[in-house]
């Protein structure tokens, strides 16, 4: 889409939006950027649609069974099936897949730094959506993890005992953990998977990072805000 598709939107800017001290070039720079902050408005727009409008998946291979905890209770873990996970007026499931197996010593830094955010936004989430995050590590080791890093409002399951996780790309066959995220709809209650992150599965094109679940990320969007960026070194630590 070139520039010239977006001389209606510039022309119905605000052309009085100025800064203290900013110079004519600042303001032609600023002005080109619009331009490209509009086509990305519209094709993230544009992509979202393409997404909705995709056809239902497969049906779920079994009615998973977690144990289950939410991260900031007290009381005893119990078991749910994946059809239990949803709330009787809400028909999508997102699952997070955290990387947190029962063989590493610590839980990835950006999954973690992922689900800091997610439990803050959670309550508002759960008013639309049904919401929990997958781990392969026992449901108490999820849950005492969770009480460290002072999170109250995720539901937590452990895919310990069932296939969750190899099933649906969030485990490598080796039994490594992926970060994957998924999301479910219930149809004329059958369970059917609709989306799943697939940029983790595909080559990164160079200078980029996989970037796939970027869209539930802020961290990473803040920083594409300012002039350092990026970078190409730094990432999340479980502390400072």
């Amino acid at each position: 889409m070139g520039t010239a598709a977006f001389k209606g939107d510039m022309s119905n800017a605000r052309r009085d939006v100025r800064f203290p001290g900013e110079s004519a070039a600042y303001r032609a720079a600023r002005n080109k950027l619009l331009e490209a902050e509009i086509d990305l408005r519209r094709r993230i727009e544009a992509v979202a649609e393409q997404r909705r409008n995709m056809p239902l998946g497969g049906e779920g291979p079994h009615d998973y069974v977690f144990d289950e905890a939410m991260a900031g209770g007290t009381g005893k873990a119990g078991r749910v099936k994946m059809s239990e996970l949803f709330a009787p007026s809400k028909s999508t499931l997102v699952l997070y897949s955290f990387m947190f197996g029962p063989e590493v010593n610590q839980a990835c830094a950006s999954c973690t730094s992922i689900l800091d955010a997610l439990d803050g936004e959670a309550p508002h989430i759960v008013q639309r959506v049904n919401l929990a995050v997958v781990g392969k590590s026992p449901i108490e080791r999820l849950r005492d993890f969770a009480r460290g890093r002072g999170w109250r409002n995720l539901r937590l399951l452990s895919s310990a005992s069932n296939t969750y996780n190899r099933d649906y790309h969030g485990e490598t066959g080796e039994g490594g953990q992926l970060p994957s995220l998924n999301v479910f709809v219930r149809r004329d209650g059958v369970v059917h998977h609709f989306y799943n992150t697939e940029l983790l599965f595909v080559p990164p094109e160079k200078g980029q990072d996989g970037r796939h679940v970027d869209l539930i990320w802020p961290l990473w969007n803040l920083f594409d805000l300012t002039p350092e960026g990026r970078g190409s070194t730094w990432h999340p630590r479980l502390t400072y």
